[in-house]
């Protein structure tokens, strides 16, 4: 099983990523950690990458597609979760054309729903317990509100990230993947667009739902 997932900063894509990556096995492939691999690996690609990250510049797509690729036929044998690519139409179109011509194919695309504001608030409403990063806690979210300042799991003090807290870093993300014309969701609705007659099936999940609703909504599309 072959998976490409969408989904803004706030919705909850890694939480349910990680869950479906459980559940069937599949090698969780994100892009920031293939370029750390193949950068600490001093592999030609990899090389060839870090001039452009050391320069502070984008990385090329003809680096970044066969990078991708590379990764997802050596650690993706039994199958994949593909996450944080392909960041835009062009890169989405590119992938598509190199998965088809290595003969690799994609079975499902999963799309986290979620308005832009409700993204910003849950980022910045996230709260860390001091005992347990994992215990969730979020002011913004009524199911797992915390109790004041304190954990709503043990009872631990909370803090907050700084970058949780940046919020013109959080927009500039979010104009990078609410962006329809060039940006992020362009790369998803390619996919969409192109799901009915190139056979593999386009999940639409509603962000605004607990982590077990959409967990067991999603499972219910991908059995």
């Amino acid at each position: 099983m072959n998976i490409l997932i969408f989904g803004p900063n706030g919705s909850g894509k890694g939480t349910q990523g990680s869950l479906v990556k459980k559940k069937y096995d599949l090698a969780h492939i994100e892009s920031g950690a293939i370029f750390r691999q193949h950068i600490g690996q001093g592999t030609d690609l990899g090389k060839k990458a870090k001039a452009y990250i050391d320069k502070g510049e984008l990385v090329p797509d003809e680096i970044t597609i066969p990078m991708v690729l590379e990764t997802l036929q050596e650690k993706g044998a039994n199958g994949w979760l593909l996450d944080g690519f392909p960041r835009n139409k062009v890169q989405a179109e590119k992938l598509w054309d190199a998965l088809q011509e290595a003969g690799a194919k994609l079975d499902y695309v999963i799309e986290i729903l979620l308005p832009r504001e409700v993204a910003k608030n849950r980022i910045m409403g996230r709260r860390l317990c001091v005992n347990d990063n994992n215990h969730p806690n979020n002011i913004y979210i009524d199911a797992i509100k915390p109790d004041g300042d304190k954990c709503r799991v043990c009872g631990g003090d909370l803090k907050s990230r700084a970058d949780d807290q940046d919020e013109d870093a959080i927009n500039k993300r979010h104009d990078i993947y609410y962006n329809t014309e060039d940006g992020t969701l362009a790369a998803a609705y390619f996919y969409k667009d192109l799901a009915p007659k190139a056979g593999f099936k386009y999940i639409e999940l509603d962000g605004e739902g607990t982590i077990d609703a959409i967990k067991e909504t999603l499972i219910s599309q991908l059995d």
